[in-house]
């Protein structure tokens, strides 16, 4: 079960808010359908719902606000839109990074592709899918967790009159396995078709919270509204006529003096009343889901009856308990209209609708907490406190999240692959020339007039990637908002790109040594005796330029500012840091390893002397230097920009 009470957003500059005061409920079994044209609100309300928009209420999933739910994705799936995944990831690539960020097997995402209809076009890049195809992969995204409740955001937009109905089936089919839905649509006659309960949103509103029944029986009609100080009168006067004249007419009464008459027009009406004399205040044709017109100010009368009222004025703030009195109150249970019932729904998939318990035990919080079902009703609304939007979760498996992320396109290995063969192409040349043959820089690939190598610069677009696509195709953010700047997917970013930059150092290393060895003979490529501070110097400048363009990317959102940070490292900062830090020392470090030695409780073997060297050596190059200076500013920007953007962590 899902409670909403008095959802409000935040009032814009100029303008009123998107949702004011909005209060209902969507019961577990049911289809819940918020209802409204254009602009009424109904995207704002379920993004207060999932708490992605600054506002105030509350909402209650199972009793329990959703900040204290353990896993969210297990109890609400969200669709707002399309998915925005990355167009060249395969369909089975992104349900399985998704199922690592909920917490579920990968074997889910072949199941879920089974159960959408998608299972021949696993392997199909998301960039080519239609629009119809594109919304079940949303869907199997949303239900990847088997959550409780589905909020959709007008799922059958676009769609097909066939995609609409195989939709609209698996919604019933998720309702009768007792969970909720709960989705916004703007065609009265659809949401008679699919739901249990109606909610109609007009301006950000409440204006009619009905059973299916109810509102095809007072919605979906041409009707004559009437409003009249005598509307029991008038009523009788109506139903009399139409028995003599042997017509099939029906008068509703609303409540607050208004009458709903169907089966007749404004000039039949209007003419009954005059014959009679009863006073009318308002009388209009509504077909459909035309809101009701709001009262207007009672103007004294010469005749016996009114015509049609006054153009009315502006809406009123708060609607008025005539407009409210639309939506009687109903009893508890729900009636379907048997002119509205649903498709024929089909025997669901074991893996999308299992057997659910009445009430799953969700967190620890105390039976306190839990608030009692509420009524949409003024007196049973509690006043509204201010909420910020709640963050998104860290994936429950940010590791392999992050390899799957890597991983599942082509664009990281084809930089691998450019730079291993720009990096192979360069090492001949060096070695062609005979400048640098015998030097590092050559197996390195590292000529005098680049900023950097390019399996340097490769890694650190790399590690930009890592962040860039999180911001440009945020597929963490499918349903639930921007991408979390938690510190577990951090340290899962920096370990994956840390290991993706070792590994392509090593591979231009043996490719290089194995391509001048075979060009120039093995006595060309001799092992230097200092190599493993070499090599730890060649390691920790690719992991270096990954990070950088990691954390950069991460605090400027943009890939372009990663390789922008990458590129500053050499030319920009490494000058500064050669200039200012980097000074002839007064005293020599000779013999610290030794005074070390003395100081360790341990003692410590003849080969970490060398090792220890080769550290301290290290940060005193300038590359060295900048880059440490460089992650440090990184990383002080990245708490920075995190704990001012509310990212809790």
């Amino acid at each position: 079960m899902l409670q909403a009470i008095g959802l409000t957003s935040t009032r814009r500059r100029k303008h009123p808010p998107a949702v004011d005061d909005l209060t209902f409920e969507a019961r577990a079994g049911q289809v819940t359908v918020l209802l409204g044209s254009s602009g009424a609100g109904k995207t704002t309300a379920l993004r207060l719902v999932l708490g992605l928009e600054a506002g105030r209420g509350f909402t209650y999933f199972r009793g329990n606000p959703l900040h204290r739910i353990a896993n969210p994705a297990c109890e609400v799936g969200a669709l707002l839109g399309d998915v925005p995944g990355h167009p060249a990831r395969t369909a089975r690539g992104q349900l399985r990074m998704l199922s690592a960020a909920v917490g579920v097997p990968a074997s889910r995402a072949d199941e879920l592709l089974d159960v959408v209809g998608l299972a021949g076009l696993a392997q199909e890049p998301l960039g080519r899918l239609s629009l119809g195809m594109d919304r079940r992969l949303g869907l199997a995204s949303a239900l990847l967790g088997d959550p409780q409740t589905l909020v959709l955001d007008d799922p059958v937009r676009g769609l097909s009159p066939r995609d609409r109905s195989w939709l609209f089936a698996l919604l019933r089919a998720h309702a009768a396995q007792g969970g909720t839905v709960l989705c916004t649509l703007r065609e009265p006659k659809e949401a008679a078709r699919i739901a249990d309960r109606v909610v109609t949103l007009h301006e950000g509103r409440l204006l009619a919270d009905q059973e299916a029944a109810e509102f095809s029986r007072t919605r979906l009609r041409p009707r004559v509204a009437v409003r009249t100080p005598h509307a029991a009168r008038l009523s009788a006067v109506l139903a009399r006529e139409a028995r003599a004249e042997r017509r099939s007419v029906e008068v509703v009464a609303v409540g607050g003096g208004a009458l709903a008459v169907f089966g007749s027009s404004c000039a039949e009406v209007g003419e009954t009343a005059f014959r009679h004399g009863v006073l009318v205040h308002r009388l209009t044709d509504e077909v459909g889901d035309t809101p009701p017109a709001p009262e207007p100010e009672p103007q004294p009368q010469s005749g016996p009856v009114a015509g049609t009222s006054p153009a009315p004025g502006p809406a009123p703030p708060v609607p008025s308990p005539a407009s409210r009195a639309l939506a009687p109150a109903l009893p508890e249970t729900s009636a379907p209209s048997a002119t509205s019932a649903p498709p024929a729904t089909p025997v669901p998939h074991p893996s999308l609708v299992p057997a659910r318990t009445p009430t799953p035990a969700l967190t620890s919080t105390p039976a306190s907490t839990v608030t009692p079902t509420p009524t949409p009703t003024d007196s049973a609304t509690p006043a509204a406190v201010p909420r910020a939007p709640r963050p998104v979760r860290s994936p429950r498996w940010p590791l392999r999240y992050e390899l799957r992320r890597l991983l599942g396109v082509r664009t990281s290995p084809l930089i691998a692959l450019a730079a291993v063969a720009a990096s192979l192409a360069l090492c001949l040349v060096l070695a062609r020339t005979g400048a640098t043959a015998l030097r590092p820089h050559t197996v390195a690939a590292w000529p005098g007039f680049l900023p950097l190598p390019p399996a340097a610069f490769g890694a650190g677009l790399i590690g930009a990637l890592s962040f860039g696509e999180e911001f440009r195709h945020p597929a963490l953010a499918s349903a639930r908002g921007t991408v979390p700047r938690r510190l577990g997917l951090l340290l899962a970013k920096l370990g994956v790109t840390a290991a993706a930059a070792v590994t392509l150092a090593a591979l231009v290393v043996a490719v290089d040594v194995q391509a001048l060895r075979l060009a120039f003979g093995p006595e060309l490529v001799a092992l230097p005796p200092d190599w493993p501070a070499l090599a730890a110097g060649w390691g920790a400048l690719c992991v270096g330029c990954a990070w950088s363009g990691l954390l950069a990317a991460g605090v400027f959102r943009v890939t372009a500012a990663g390789v922008a940070a990458v590129l500053a490292v050499p030319v920009v900062v490494a000058p500064l840091a050669h200039k200012v830090l980097v000074v002839p020392a007064v005293r020599s470090i000779v013999g610290l390893p030794g005074r070390l030695r003395e100081l360790a409780w341990v003692e410590l073997p003849q080969e970490a002397d060398r090792w220890l060297i080769a550290a301290m050596r290290l940060p005193a190059q300038p590359v060295g230097v900048a880059l440490v200076l460089s992650l440090v500013a990184l990383i002080c920007a990245y708490v920075f920009t995190g704990l001012r953007r509310r990212a809790f962590w």
